[in-house]
């Protein structure tokens, strides 16, 4: 390119948008490039399928978030190659850039774990993409089993993580409520959500009493749960489990964890855990001059060294904290190691039914207070007043009056190779 930058940041998740704005605050000369020109919010993704909420409300285009910030230029481009030794990127129109500094903001893929199928049929739920054509799956199948006098509709939720449980509680009801309404009570009793994980109960990393809150709630709105086997195979008619059983699903929703992306693997840096960069303390990554990488693409440590999960609040601060140390190289200043701030965990089980754990002492909220808290907490971190104002109505039309965001089918479901993004974790 004709400029010339200073910084290049490839992805535009929590963490790069993060350190793009960071920088340009500075007036630090920087190339942002991202496949899409806008920035999605991931913890809502689970919401755009389940018709909570239009795409609208959570992507907000790349340049209106960086058109005060002169200095701050966005490419759209879909990136074939990084090579953090010479801190270049070259796009899929043969075109290779350099700058002084290189960050590495890619994100994450889905982690399929080579269980058979999986990557063929299950449906992820990392993107934009991946949502809406969840969603409209999900229409398609119950449009086809309305028609029919015994039909219905099984999904299947693989993962008992937050994106799970989420997915789940808003699946059941779904059914409970819209499809009584829209379609039929005798179609909507035919209808089931299974939730199925390795692990013996969701939302491990919660206390025992979130846990149990949630386990409660996700059974008393009709999610089937298979807790404590794994999925040894992905069907087109559903999932086969380790113990031999098998649970029916038209539909199999993939939330079972992720893994670093094939730019990270041909990037010339040393891969640790989940193929993922381990990063020192700075956030940089080692042996090469002039890179970071922050986000899920990295194992980033807290002060104690114990690693950090994959969560949009750990993103956001790195990419911040990799802006900062950013600024002290192009000034001659000395980096400082990062310092999270924990500020809990989320997730929300139904209408009117979260869980939150906040700050360091983890202050214990269930129910209506954990619900309020958490609807409160994610208006707030939305990119954008208009994307604010659109998820509050949508909110209120659905949490209320039971009046979903509308789904219109308008073309082929079949899936396609997953994108390249941060992962839907909810933060606070």
């Amino acid at each position: 390119m004709e400029d010339s930058y200073q910084v290049i940041i490839v992805g535009a998740g929590f963490a790069g948008v993060a350190a793009a704005k960071e920088l340009g605050r500075k007036g630090v000369r920087v190339l942002l490039i991202d496949s899409n020109n806008y920035h999605q919010f991931q913890p809502l993704l689970y919401q755009v399928a389940t018709s909570q909420i239009g795409v609208s409300a959570i992507a907000r285009p790349l340049r209106s978030v960086f058109r005060r910030f002169k200095t701050v230029k966005v490419l759209t481009a879909k990136v074939d190659s990084v090579n953090a030794g010479e801190r270049a990127v070259t796009t899929a129109d043969g075109q290779t850039m350099r700058a002084e500094i290189l960050v590495i903001a890619v994100g994450a893929v889905p982690n399929f774990f080579n269980t058979p199928g999986a990557e063929e049929l299950a449906f992820p739920l990392y993107s934009v993409t991946d949502a809406t054509r969840l969603g409209t799956g999900l229409t398609r199948l119950l449009d086809q089993a309305d028609r029919k006098p015994d039909g219905s509709v099984d999904v299947v939720v693989v993962g008992g993580g937050p994106t799970g449980v989420e997915t789940a509680g808003a699946m059941a009801e779904n059914v409970k409520y819209v499809v009584r309404k829209y379609f039929s009570p005798e179609l909507a009793a035919r209808c089931r959500v299974h939730l199925v994980d390795m692990v013996p109960s969701v939302l491990t990393m919660f206390s025992s009493k979130s846990q149990n809150y949630a386990t409660e709630h996700l059974k008393k709105v009709g999610v089937q749960l298979h807790m404590g086997v794994g999925v040894t195979e992905v069907r087109e008619d559903g999932v086969t489990l380790a113990d031999g059983s098998s649970v029916p699903g038209q539909i199999v929703v993939w939330a079972g964890g992720l893994k670093a992306g094939d730019l990270i693997a041909g990037s010339g840096l040393t891969q640790g855990r989940g193929g993922r960069i381990d990063v020192d303390t700075d956030l940089t990554a080692p042996d090469v001059e002039g890179v970071y990488v922050v986000g899920d693409c990295a194992n980033i440590a807290d002060s104690t060294g114990a690693k950090l999960p994959q969560l949009g609040s750990v993103a956001q601060q790195a990419g911040k904290w990799a802006a900062s140390n950013i600024l002290a190289d192009l000034q001659g200043g000395t980096r400082t190691p990062f310092r999270y701030v924990d500020k809990g965990y989320m997730a929300m089980v139904g209408r009117g039914a979260a869980v939150a754990e906040l700050g360091r002492k983890r202050i214990q909220l269930q129910g209506v207070f954990a619900f309020l808290s958490w609807l409160l907490v994610h208006l707030a971190l939305l990119s954008g007043l208009q994307q604010k104002i659109r998820a509050l109505f949508s909110w209120l039309n659905g949490y209320i009056l039971h009046s979903p965001a509308q789904v219109v089918v308008s073309g082929p479901i079949e899936k396609e190779p997953p994108e390249q993004g941060p992962p839907p974790a909810s933060v606070t």
